[in-house]
């Protein structure tokens, strides 16, 4: 079995989120925190394994676990080993902000993860609280520092460029990848059910630092068939890339290869659908093949687009529901 929507699209990558708590305040997502109005308790390991195992099963190959914060789940080291020993799975990413990396990145190297993305939205201490409401970038660098130092192959940072925070940093990121062979990539900050204002003042069009990135000298580098969407560059004299997330983008759909599942066990065949389509109570039932039968089912209803650019953000209040 294979997942392929109505459009040819393909579907090797899942982004499966533990849980909808999140302990940071960034001021594009969660500026009051958490509402707390969903039931409390993500998806058990049995039905993890049952949702991995289906997926596997259906030609996926990498799976990328998110939350809110999946840190704050203290199983997520055993989460990480059931989705790497699953047959079929060959890559398992971690997004996270960071907290707990300086502490428990060894763990989750033992336990098989092979790649790790971590938020940071600037590289000034005081610019960095004040966009996230916690005083913790030298920690989180640190935890960086281990990261690499395990030998982990894929670290990633995440910025959302603000125009009036974070925009104006642009040379520090830079000059950070100068000395450092991780990738940064910049994501452009996308419109949601609360931050409709805030979107309004902060927004800063993708196409523009694409344009800044051309213009020094940077080449575009060719995605890998596992890659979500962002487009990536390089530059002879830096030793990190450059990561361009830009979803107002012309045709940044067309290349759609990932599903999200969130903690609540819905099947979200966009970021931006009208809503999650409830496959919990298969999940429960641990039968592999009717997980199967109904993903399949639904992605036959998946659009060819988000709309976006048409102000439509369908059912995502916030970014912290399925880990952006």
């Amino acid at each position: 079995m294979q997942l392929q929507d109505t459009f040819g699209r393909r579907f090797n990558y899942l982004r499966l989120s533990i849980t909808e708590m999140c302990n940071f305040r960034c001021n594009y997502c969660l500026p009051n925190g958490n509402d707390c109005d969903t039931p409390k308790g993500g998806l058990s390991l049995t039905e993890i394994k049952t949702l991995v195992s289906a997926f596997a099963a259906m030609g996926t190959t990498k799976i990328r676990i998110t939350g809110g914060e999946p840190a704050l789940r203290k199983d997520l080291t055993d989460i990480i080993t059931l989705c790497k020993q699953t047959p079929g799975i060959e890559k398992v990413a971690l997004t996270t902000n960071g907290f707990l990396l300086n502490r428990d990145i060894k763990k989750y190297t033992q336990a098989g993860l092979d790649a790790i993305n971590v938020s940071a939205d600037s590289l000034d201490t005081r610019m960095f609280a004040a966009i996230t409401g916690k005083e913790k970038l030298e920690d989180i660098l640190a935890g960086i520092d281990k990261a690499i130092s395990a030998g982990m192959h894929s670290v990633k940072f995440n910025t959302v460029l603000l125009k009036q925070f974070n925009y104006k940093e642009l040379g520090g990121f830079f000059d950070y990848l100068k000395h450092h062979a991780v990738t940064w990539r910049f994501i452009e900050l996308m419109q949601t059910g609360d931050n409709t204002t805030f979107f309004a003042d902060n927004h800063v069009p993708g196409n523009q630092l694409k344009s800044i990135l051309i213009n020094q000298g940077w080449q575009r580098i060719m995605r890998s068939k596992d890659a979500g969407p962002a487009q990536e560059f390089s530059h002879p004299d830096y030793q990190g890339n450059i990561g361009l997330i830009m979803p107002y983008s012309k045709d940044f759909c067309d290349s759609c290869n990932r599903l999200r599942v969130s903690s609540q066990g819905k099947l979200h065949l966009c970021l931006f659908a009208e809503q999650g389509l409830d496959i919990r109570h298969l999940l429960a039932s641990e039968d592999v093949e009717q997980v199967c039968e109904a993903i399949i089912a639904h992605l036959q209803d998946k659009r060819a687009t988000h709309y976006l650019s048409e102000g439509y953000t369908g059912a995502t209040k916030q970014l912290a529901m399925l880990g952006g």
